[in-house]
Parts: C-alpha cells; structure tokens; sequence
C-alpha cells in the first residue's frame, strides 16, 4: 500500500455487518430488532480510493469565497476543464454524423466493433510489433482497459508492481480483488526513472505482473530507451508480463523520443492500454483499448479471460466506437489528415509552452522545486519543509493554499509522494500565471513566519 498519509483502512459500518458479508451469509436480513440492512459485499468493502479520502479531508471545509482571487483548479487531469482546449473538429462532426446516421444506437461485439479495433491495430502497430484486429480488446476508457487486464491477471493474494509516485487505481483495482501492491521507487533526482535494483528485488512467487507507466502521471516524465529495455529485462528474467499504461504515449514533448514498450519486447509479453481520452479530449467519451503484444504464445489462455471479463458491461460506447476509424487513420494526405495534424500541433504546443513556462516560474519560487516535465499534461512539485517550517505535509500545504489563495492542487500523498503536489498545467496561460503568483505570495508568507 502508499504511505499511511496515502490510504485511509476501510471501515465497516459494525463488526456484526462486517462478518455477516464475509462468512457468506445473506446480505439482506432482518437485525434483532426486526429492522433490515443490506451490506455490502466483501468486493465493494474492498475498494476504496485512497485519493477520495484524501480530497474529501481538504474539500469538505466550508470557505468563504477570497475578494479579488476566484478558485483556480489546477487539480483535476481534465485537459477539458478550462474550455481553452477542445476535441478536433473531425471527431466533433464525425460524431454529429454518427449520431444522425443512426447506424450505431445497438449492441455491439462486448470486445469492441471489428472496424474500431482494425483501427487501433493499424494506428500502434509498430515494425517489430504488428497488431491483428483480434490482438485489440475495446473498453470503456483506460481506465476500464486496466480494470480488465488487472482482474484477468490477479487472484486474491497475488500483487503487481506500480511505481511510486503511481496513478493511484492501480492499487485500487488489485484490492478489490483481493490483491495487493508493491511499489517500485521512482527518483526525481534522476528525472523520475525508476530505481530497477529495488524494483527486481520486490518480485516474489505471487508477483503476478509489471506496470509501467510512460509517459507519467503524475510525474509528466518519460522514459529513455535504455531505461525501459531495464524493465523488459526483469521482466524476462521473472517471467512477468509488463501492463504498459501508455494513455499519454503520443503526447511526449519535442526533443523527446518516446517508445512503445512492446516495440522494445521482442520476448515478452506485454499488455499496453490507451485511449482516445487525452490524446483527442474527450475522457469523458469512454474509449479505450488494450493491445496484447505476445511474442512468447503466454497469452492464450489470458486473452480468452479478458474477453470474457468484457461481458460484465457489454462493452463499450458503440457510438464513440463508430468514430476511431476515422480519427485514427485518416487517409494519407487528405483534409482529415490535415485537420487532425493542425489540431494535435495546437494542443501539443500549448502543453508544451504551460510546461516550460510553469517549470520556468515555480523554480524561482522560495521553497519550491518543480521536476522539469517532458510529456503529458502534469508536472511534481517539492516544497521544502525547512524552508516553510509551518507547513508540516503535503497535505497541509494543498489545504492551506486553497483557504488562503483559492489555487487547488493534489497532495503528493495522492500519488506516494510525501512533500510533492502536482499540478496540472492545461489551463490557459493567464489562469496558470495568477495561480503562480499566489503560490509565490503563499511561500513567501509562510517563509517570513519561519525567520
């Protein structure tokens, strides 16, 4: 598990409620006094996100709005949550198609419509890994891409291996199996790579797979070539497959080279998801895939289970589906190409530009050191404690920003990061240059309370 400062233990309504549900007895049944309770399944008591208690700590305070300083979000990795940036013009009216064609109100294939996972194999297939239609499973978003490749690996008692600081649903959805994890180290002072020593020596008989996550969040790093051939190392020599969570792969910053990890894996098996959520801004569309690279013919048996755990939601959104095609292989030199080529120009400049001038910004703050970004839409932020010798936690510094400036980070406790936040740089150059102000404001204060 993250830190203590990271998860908060489930609590049981009683331990009357509690064991009924565990020994298997009816959840629905009259108490003593006649009246009724229903309980909750072991699954359910099992899954918490540790995120969740963490926000509601800082969120539930009632504030009274600052005069002259309205809240700035710089919280949530919506790249839509400002307005200043917006899904491709192609996907919009291809939608509007879509929904006026009426051709894709009904069921589909639970494992996703044969012309959208043609589509996905074409667009990732790499020269040293070609994808087949069959190779793609649809889901709905990444994130349900990785409940289905986390619940068709683990048993109860097993654990995987996820970086820390980490995307916290990946311990969320192992203990909801009735699994755990082992977090593997990832060094800022070393542009967030992984400590790969430490990281072999966590892997034991229920070790059952390897995340990486690249490019990161929470850190916005990606990951050098070599680096990665690290990881594909271990895992060869444990014999485990790699889940590659690659939903930022296409969105590395220029200058910086990123690489699908199944290209590198010519004997591993790896399991990559993705998604149409950042790339295309849209996560609330619900798309995404996972793509199983198996040079090794480990698979067989896992494949089958992934599309049999694809039956629990009837897969994903039919309508979104009827879309990929068009937006992820526009045909050669036509105007959708065009379209689609200015579009991603814009957005990832303007990622680009955020993260070189939030970067540029927070270093020059007193107490303050960002890790410079290379992708993606996040960068981690150290406050220094002896510095703001008022300000004990992470935790601390993200509630007393808010109340006093109204400028809302995450904790790095979020993510297993004590004395980190992260910040979300996508918003528009003005709201990012006011947050910055009132954080520089914020340390200041809380420096001069320290002298």
């Amino acid at each position: 598990r993250h830190p203590s400062t990271m998860g908060v233990p489930l609590q049981p309504t009683s331990p009357a409620k509690r064991n009924k549900t565990e020994t298997g007895a009816a959840s629905t049944c009259a108490i003593g006094d006649g009246t009724w309770h229903v309980a909750m399944s072991v699954k359910a008591q099992r899954t918490a996100n540790p995120i969740r208690a963490i926000m509601e700590k800082i969120t539930s305070q009632k504030r009274e709005p600052i005069e002259g300083k309205p809240m700035i979000p710089l919280s949530l990795g919506d790249p839509t949550a400002f307005g200043n940036l917006q899904a491709p013009e192609v996907l919009s009216e291809t939608m509007v198609s879509l929904v006026r064609g009426a051709k894709h109100n009904g069921y589909g294939n639970s494992a996703g419509a044969e012309d959208a996972r043609a589509a996905v194999a074409k667009r990732f297939s790499t020269p040293h890994c070609i994808y087949k239609a069959s190779d793609i499973i649809v889901a709905s978003g990444c994130s349900g891409a990785l409940e289905i490749a986390i619940n068709g690996i683990v048993d109860e008692g097993d654990n995987l291996l996820v970086p820390k600081p980490g995307f916290p649903l990946y311990q969320v959805l192992a203990e909801s199996q009735g699994a755990s994890v082992k977090e593997y180290d990832l060094l800022p002072s070393q542009g967030w790579q992984a400590d790969l020593a430490q990281l072999e020596s966590l892997v034991d008989a229920r070790t059952k797979a390897l995340i990486v996550n690249n490019p990161s969040n929470p850190c916005g790093s990606v990951f050098p070539k070599e680096h990665l051939l690290g990881f594909i190392d271990i895992a060869a020599r444990h014999k485990l497959p790699i889940i590659a969570d690659e939903i930022y792969g296409e969105m590395a910053f220029e200058g910086v080279a990123f690489h699908p990890l199944a290209e590198l894996a010519p004997h591993v098996p790896v399991i990559t998801v993705g998604g149409l959520a950042k790339q295309f801004l849209v996560p609330g569309w619900r798309v995404g895939w996972l793509m199983l690279h198996d040079p090794v013919h480990a698979l067989d048996d896992l494949r089958e289970g992934f599309n049999r755990l694809t039956q629990l939601i009837v897969g994903a959104s039919t309508l979104v589906q009827g879309a990929v095609p068009r937006v992820l292989c526009p045909e050669a030199g036509s105007a959708d190409a065009a379209s689609l080529a200015a579009s991603d120009q814009h957005y990832m400049t303007t990622l680009q530009d955020n993260a070189r001038f939030t970067y540029e910004r927070l270093k020059g703050v007193v107490g303050l050191t960002p890790v410079e970004p290379q992708g993606a839409m996040y960068v981690m932020v150290h406050y220094d404690p002896a510095v703001l010798p008022g300000i004990r936690t992470d935790a601390e510094f993200v509630e007393r920003l808010l109340a006093e400036e109204a400028v809302f980070v995450l904790p790095g406790a979020c993510f297993g990061a004590p004395h980190f936040f992260r910040i979300v740089f996508s918003g528009p150059r003005e709201k990012l240059a006011d947050a910055f102000d009132r954080m520089e404001a914020f340390c200041m204060r809380h420096r001069e309370e320290g002298v």
